[in-house]
């Protein structure tokens, strides 16, 4: 495991009726995952102040809202990166994988990095090249895969970083802005990697400030402000019409604070 990604050891299958050819990305069924009344303390302030988040369980669910509103704490302590002063987290997926806006890649080639994911989560060692392949070709790294991790380009360390935390097959992906800084072509690929993630029953829940991204991918949208669940809707009904002022203001680009 890396500082760059929260990996949990998961045996993993194939989904129920999988038929493609195309590497799987297999999951179990397991309760939504949830925050209820999560409060987060730091120097007397809080972060996260009675956060109470439920997941459907499926598809992609985009947190939105200002610098600030607490997005990324939410994925830390849904990862068990961070635990709430006051509140509970329950039924986080067993698999839960966090991948971070800057990964943190290894000293190592990129076939090694992957190598090491499965090895951490205990993939016994006859099957770790065949799903070493699975996993370049999901992130089309088959050609770079013997080049150093870290003279990757910023969208292919991510692609990468992506299916290093798609190594024990996660119940739950979390994404922290992860096409950030990324030109169009390599936003595209990350995002047409995180759809393909979501169509294989994996749920996906990602931070991002575009909400051209959320258009584009998201099922529905929660709408942070100051710690707190503000809205919570459909993506083009959030997008179209927020119902809420802080949401309203937060669309037409005006400061939240």
């Amino acid at each position: 495991m890396t500082e760059g990604d929260r990996i949990l050891p998961f045996p993993g299958r194939r989904a129920p009726g999988e038929t493609s050819d195309a590497p799987a990305i297999p999951t179990l069924p397991e309760p939504a995952p949830t925050l209820e009344g999560v409060v987060l303390l730091r120097g007397g302030r809080r972060l996260l102040d009675g956060l109470t988040l439920r997941l459907p369980g499926h598809g992609i669910t985009a947190l939105m809202g200002p610098n600030g509103a607490g997005k990324s704490l939410s994925l830390r302590v849904m990862a068990g990166l961070v635990r709430p002063d006051l509140g509970q987290v329950r039924s986080i997926a067993i698999a839960t994988s966090l991948v971070f806006q800057r990964p943190v890649l290894l000293r190592r080639s990129v076939r090694a990095n992957l190598d090491h994911a499965l090895r951490a989560a205990r993939v016994p060692r006859r099957e770790r090249p065949g799903r070493v392949a699975e996993l370049l070709g999901l992130g089309a790294l088959e050609g770079l895969a013997d080049q150093p991790a870290r003279a990757l380009s910023g969208g292919e360390a991510q692609r990468l970083a992506l299916v290093r935390a798609l190594a024990v097959r996660p119940r739950l992906l979390l994404l922290d802005e992860p096409t950030a800084s990324l030109d169009p072509r390599s936003t595209a690929a990350i995002e047409r990697l995180a759809a393909r993630v979501a169509e294989e029953a994996t749920e996906v829940v990602l931070v991002t400030h575009d909400p051209g991204q959320a258009a584009r991918m998201a099922d529905r949208i929660i709408f942070m402000h100051r710690g707190r669940d503000v809205e919570t809707a459909p993506a083009a009904a959030f997008l179209d019409r927020p119902e809420t002022p802080a949401a309203r203001a937060y669309l037409d680009g005006r400061l939240l604070i």
